[in-house]
C-alpha cells in the first residue's frame, strides 16, 4: 500500500512513541503543510517538501530543512486555499492509497472544522490521533478486525438516506438520518466484518481506538 503522511499545523494529541511506531509500521513520503514542521521537529523527522505561506514557522527551521535538500514551495499570505488543501491537491495527483493527516486536530476551531472537511473533497483522506482514526465514507464501507471498537457516525449533509447498520451492537435498515441525529453515535463493532451502507449524504466515521 503506497501511503502518505502529512503533517498540519495543530497538536499531535499523542505521545511521541505512538507516531513514531505508526510510521515504522506502515512506510510512506512524508510532507509537510507549513507549522507541522513543527511537529517534525518533535518527532525527529525528515519531510519530502514542505508548502505554505510560512507565517506560522521560523525561518531557521526552513533553513533547517533546506539545508537537508528538503523541498520547499512559498505561496503568498493572500490565498484562496490553507497550506494543508494546496498541499493535498498536490498529493491526491500521485496516487496515494491512504493520506494520513498527522496534527489535523487541536488549535482553533474553525481551522480543526475546516480539516475535517477536506475529507470530502480528498478520497482516501484519514485524520489520525492516538485516540482515534476519522474519515469520510463514501457509501459504503466495511469495518474488518474491528470487533468491540466504538465506532461513531456523524451526518455532514442536511440528510442521510438508507442507512444501513450491519454487525453493528445498534442496526439499522433503510434508516434516514438526519442533520443533528445522535443516534448513530457511540456504537460499538460486534463482528469481524460490520458493514455500513447508504444511498445518499454525507457521513463522517470515527472509530475510538
Amino acid at each position: 500500500m503506497k501511503i502518505a503522511y502529512v503533517f498540519f499545523n495543530g497538536e499531535l494529541l499523542g505521545s511521541k512513541e505512538y507516531y513514531l511506531k505508526v510510521l515504522n509500521e506502515n512506510i510512506g513520503d512524508i510532507y509537510c503543510a507549513d507549522g507541522g514542521a513543527y511537529l517534525l521537529e518533535k518527532l525527529d523527522l525528515i519531510p519530502k517538501e514542505i508548502w505554505g505561506d510560512f507565517d506560522s514557522i521560523s525561518e531557521d527551521i526552513l533553513k533547517k530543512y533546506e539545508e537537508k535538500e528538503v523541498i520547499i514551495k512559498r505561496f503568498p499570505k493572500d490565498k484562496d486555499f490553507t497550506d494543508g488543501e494546496l498541499i493535498l491537491q498536490h498529493i491526491s495527483k500521485k496516487n496515494y492509497d491512504k493520506i494520513i493527516v498527522i496534527g489535523g486536530l487541536g488549535g482553533r476551531k474553525d481551522h480543526e472544522l475546516t480539516n475535517l472537511n477536506l475529507m470530502f473533497k480528498f478520497k482516501n483522506l484519514f485524520f489520525i490521533t492516538e485516540e482515534e482514526e476519522i474519515f469520510a465514507i463514501d457509501r459504503y464501507k466495511e469495518f474488518i478486525e474491528e470487533k468491540g471498537k466504538t465506532i461513531s457516525f456523524i451526518p455532514f449533509s442536511e440528510k442521510v438516506e438508507g442507512l444501513t447498520l450491519t454487525g453493528f451492537k445498534y442496526p439499522l435498515e433503510n434508516y434516514t438520518l438526519h442533520q443533528g441525529d445522535t443516534i448513530c453515535i457511540s456504537n460499538i463493532a460486534i463482528d469481524d466484518k460490520a458493514i455500513i451502507s447508504f444511498k445518499n449524504g454525507k457521513i463522517l466515521g470515527i472509530i475510538i481506538k
